[in-house]
């Protein structure tokens, strides 16, 4: 049995240590907006040349997309957020979960002054993702677009928030990355890195792509300079309309530990291919146990412990499976509890179909 503490798949879950930094008492005037100044720029929201390098005029995106961000207040301190639908008077805000944490009551701020209480009506540790209802929503707010396609590495975007408590902040960046695995808290996949700045205070806002003025991301932490991560577009269109409906949302669990296929391990284990997923151990009591094999022993190659007799994960589906990414994306995207998926194997030098129904993975706080 390989030691559990290895990288996980779907499977060991940190707890998201992100703290909410407490506002700093900064003001807005009654219209935040700045006039743009760039005459070149062909449409609201769209990508303008200067000479042969391609641009983005913030100023315009800034007016365009700032109505639709807000300022989430609570008691333990503030972030951010944006509207994501608005009818009627009444929206829905989406956040991270780490910023409302465990209230059911917050201060929804929007860019002109006003401040509304908003009922938080669904929230998931797993995603970091929360819905917040606001029944009285200034005529002037709509809601922004969330995009329906992964952005390019090198597109430009904006990260809109209050970083530190200073509300109505942009700051500007490129995609640096795109299909990451969350570093923070439980490993999502889909996740967009850029260098835009985001700091304490910015998580929960958008990650507006320049071309279209879509969200791209929600803005979720900082890494280190220059590098910071938002939850992708695609798990936030999947699971923010069943935190609306449903207040929560089912993960799917495969059931195994495993990591992305490495030349060490696929030399110690004597193996022909040099991608997929290597099944470090399975989870008792989930269908992936019986259907699936974990490591079983260990060989020393060059002083380093290596598993041995694990299978390989080679495809899940009609989708091949080249990294641990791979195989996140889609169980999220694709499966939900209850589904039986093929998965292809390799095992002993062969390559066999195995079916493994995918289960709903326990709540973080049942672990």
């Amino acid at each position: 049995m390989v030691g559990r503490h290895e990288l996980t798949l779907l499977f060991v879950v940190a707890a998201v240590a992100v703290a909410p930094m407490a506002a700093l008492g900064a003001t807005t005037p009654t219209d935040s907006r700045v006039q743009a100044t760039s005459p070149s720029a062909e449409s609201e929201g769209q990508l303008y040349q200067q000479g042969e390098t391609a641009s983005c005029d913030y100023s315009r995106l800034y007016n365009q997309t700032i109505d639709s961000v807000v300022q989430i207040q609570t008691a333990q301190g503030s972030g951010s957020g944006f509207v994501f639908d608005v009818s009627d008077g009444q929206s829905y805000v989406v956040t991270n979960q780490h910023v409302v944490n465990q209230t059911t009551s917050v201060g929804v701020r929007f860019a002109r002054g006003e401040t509304q209480t908003g009922t938080v009506v669904g929230a998931t540790q797993l995603a970091d993702l929360a819905v917040v209802r606001v029944n009285e929503t200034p005529e002037y707010v709509e809601a922004l677009p969330v995009a329906n396609a992964t952005p390019n590495p090198g597109d430009r975007v904006a990260a809109i928030g209050s970083p530190f408590g200073l509300e109505t902040t942009i700051t500007s960046g490129i995609v640096s990355g795109v299909n990451r695995t969350s570093p923070v808290g439980f490993p999502l996949p889909n996740t967009v890195q850029t260098d835009a700045p985001i700091n304490p205070g910015n998580s929960g806002g958008p990650l507006i792509a320049c071309d279209t003025g879509a969200v791209v991301g929600v803005n979720q932490a900082g890494g280190a300079e220059n590098i910071g991560f938002a939850i992708g577009a695609s798990i936030v269109q999947q699971i923010v309309p069943e935190l609306i409906q449903q207040g929560e949302y089912a993960f799917p669990l495969l059931g195994v530990q495993g990591v992305t296929l490495t030349q060490p391990l696929a030399e110690a284990n004597d193996l022909n291919v040099t991608s997929g997923v290597y099944v470090l151990d399975t989870i008792e009591g989930t269908p992936a146990a019986e259907a699936i094999q974990g490591a079983n022993d260990s060989v020393v190659v060059n002083e380093q412990q290596i598993p041995v007799g694990g299978d390989v994960i080679v495809a899940i589906g009609n989708q091949s499976v080249t990294s641990r990414e791979d195989l996140l994306s889609y169980l999220f995207t694709e499966t939900r509890p209850g589904e039986t998926v093929e998965v292809t194997v390799l095992r002993d030098g062969e390559r066999r179909t195995v079916n493994v129904t995918v289960t709903e993975r326990p709540s973080q706080e049942q672990q």
